[in-house]
């Protein structure tokens, strides 16, 4: 066997190639370019876990390291499998960009997340160079999933008297199970809650469709009373999400025309406390839940908004639902004067029960800094009229400590205030820096030296009460001391305000992590 060719006319074929120094090159194929910018590549990591498992990981926000930062990630867990790495960052949570977001907020979204759980991370090389460098994270984490992909809706759709739910559910081929398409009519129900046409149906009240066939699926949404909630995504997106292989789940979805959501109550405690009750109550549903009861009227708890009969979610960002009474009623007194709850009414958690995923998932509010608090009423006319009196601040032992350094002049009696940890306890109680402590737990330390003031402090268990006093004004108390009976401040004490000290105690840690 013989193999021919046949040999083409070459006036199309390019000439040779010359360089001449003094033109440069002459060959317009060939491009010279500057060394390109480093490749910064997120990773997708995808974590599954049984019921009553963690993912095995802490989540921590630490002070002048930049983003959420994945640390201690144990062996052989749910984490590790899933391709997380120490120092990973954050960028994305089930779809939502979160590195801008507060570190309570994303430790809500892992925390309601159930039992799968999507990151996309950054190494913390790749996060330096993208910040160094000015890259704007979200355009990095947008361009992993493709351009033109949008996440999943999530849409509550009521019926309306004419037109029920406005929307047609049309196989997309006849006789193929769980494949459909959406024909919302126009105007109607089903496109004002988020519906558009040619959307892809995955999920209707909390089953996924595809094992559903057309008469299923039909008795389905003829069993809802007046409405019904949906998963539906575009079809292109749905392609990208396919490639992916990341699968289009409620977790992923914005929400649309949701008739219950949490909501955030910022309260901050008055003498009296907070005016509520915190009781543990069933449920009809056979379920144990935390409800918020007997609101004082005029309280903190109903000026913030409190409803009796309201379940509580999370204190201060930090899930409780399957927690115990007395730890919600710990971790409440270990938030000093200022707390923030997450509350849902009964009727919104019955709904999203019915649905099987958390309020949480879809919980946007961030939870706000300690500084945005106003501060608490002082505790008496004449503070109210002097802000520079006598302070009474009760401080409640946090797993960060009280918050506070304490120090002392050397070979002197008395001790002061030097340093206040920045949303500790300390400065929610109102503790400032160069505060002279003339009281520990009701005992007068003023001629007190530093290790006895010390020693009272830690005997005090978790509860710290100090009466403190500005120190620039203690020589104005002295001097009125004959026309008072508190005895707060003797006549003899000496006091030298100094900005460095050679002893000093730390009531306060530095770090902070969340196991995931």
């Amino acid at each position: 066997m013989r193999f021919t060719t046949e040999v083409e006319d070459d006036t199309d074929l390019p000439k040779k190639f010359t360089f001449n120094p003094k033109e440069g090159i002459d060959n317009p194929a060939l491009v010279i370019s500057d060394d390109t910018e480093p490749d910064v590549r997120p990773r997708l990591c995808a974590l599954k876990r049984e019921q009553g498992q963690c993912f095995g990981f802490y989540l921590s926000k630490d002070a002048g390291c930049g983003g959420h930062v994945v640390r201690q990630v144990e062996p052989w867990s749910c984490a590790e499998r899933g391709g997380v790495r120490e120092g990973d960052r954050v960028l994305e949570v089930n779809e939502n960009f979160v590195d801008d977001k507060d570190h309570w907020t994303v430790v809500l979204k892992i925390q309601a997340s159930g039992l799968q759980l999507y990151l996309l991370v950054l190494s913390a090389q790749d996060y330096g160079i993208a910040v160094s460098e000015g890259r704007d994270l979200l355009s990095i984490a947008r361009a992993h999933s493709g351009e033109g992909c949008s996440r999943p809706r999530l849409c509550h759709i009521t019926k309306e008297p004419g037109c029920g739910l406005g929307l047609n559910i049309i196989p997309v081929e006849a006789g193929e199970r769980g494949c459909y398409r959406l024909s919302p009519v126009n105007q109607g129900p089903a496109e004002r809650a988020g519906i558009k046409n040619g959307d892809r149906l995955i999920w209707i009240n909390g089953a996924m469709v595809s094992s559903l066939t057309h008469g299923a699926l039909s008795k389905r949404v003829k069993k809802c009373e007046d409405h019904v909630t949906v998963l539906a995504i575009d079809s292109t997106s749905e392609e990208s999400y396919v490639r992916r292989r990341l699968p289009i789940i409620p977790a992923f979805a914005k929400t649309h025309n949701l008739p219950y959501m949490p909501k955030t109550l910022h309260l901050a405690q008055v003498p009296q406390g907070y005016g509520f009750l915190l009781r543990q109550e069933k449920l009809r549903s056979g379920c144990i839940a935390h409800m918020l009861r007997e609101i004082d009227p005029g309280s903190p708890a109903e000026t913030a908004g409190m409803e009796d009969g309201e379940l509580l979610l999370a204190v201060n960002g930090e899930q409780v639902e399957d927690a115990e009474h007395e730890d919600i009623v710990s971790k409440i007194r270990q938030s000093g004067q200022q707390v923030t709850f997450t509350t849902i009414s009964v009727p919104g958690r019955n709904y999203f029960t019915q649905l099987g995923i958390s309020p949480l998932l879809f919980y946007e509010d961030h939870i706000p800094k300690r500084e945005r608090f106003s501060q608490p009423p002082l505790h008496n006319e004449e503070a109210r009229a002097n802000p520079h009196c006598p302070r009474l601040c009760v401080l409640h032992k946090e797993s960060t400590g009280f918050g506070f350094n304490l120090g002392c002049i050397q070979y002197k009696p008395g001790a002061f205030i030097s340093q206040v940890a920045n949303g500790s306890t300390g400065e929610r109680a109102g503790l400032c820096e160069g505060d002279v402590v003339v009281e520990v737990n009701g005992q007068n330390v003023e001629e007190e030296y530093f290790d006895e003031v010390v020693r009272l402090i830690k005997e005090g268990g978790t509860t710290l009460k100090l009466l403190v006093v500005e120190g620039q004004q203690l020589q104005r108390l002295r001097n009125i001391r004959q026309t008072t009976s508190s005895g707060l401040i003797p006549q003899n004490i000496e006091v030298r305000h100094v900005h460095t000290h050679i002893q000093y105690m730390h009531f306060v840690n530095s770090v902070t992590l969340l196991k995931a």
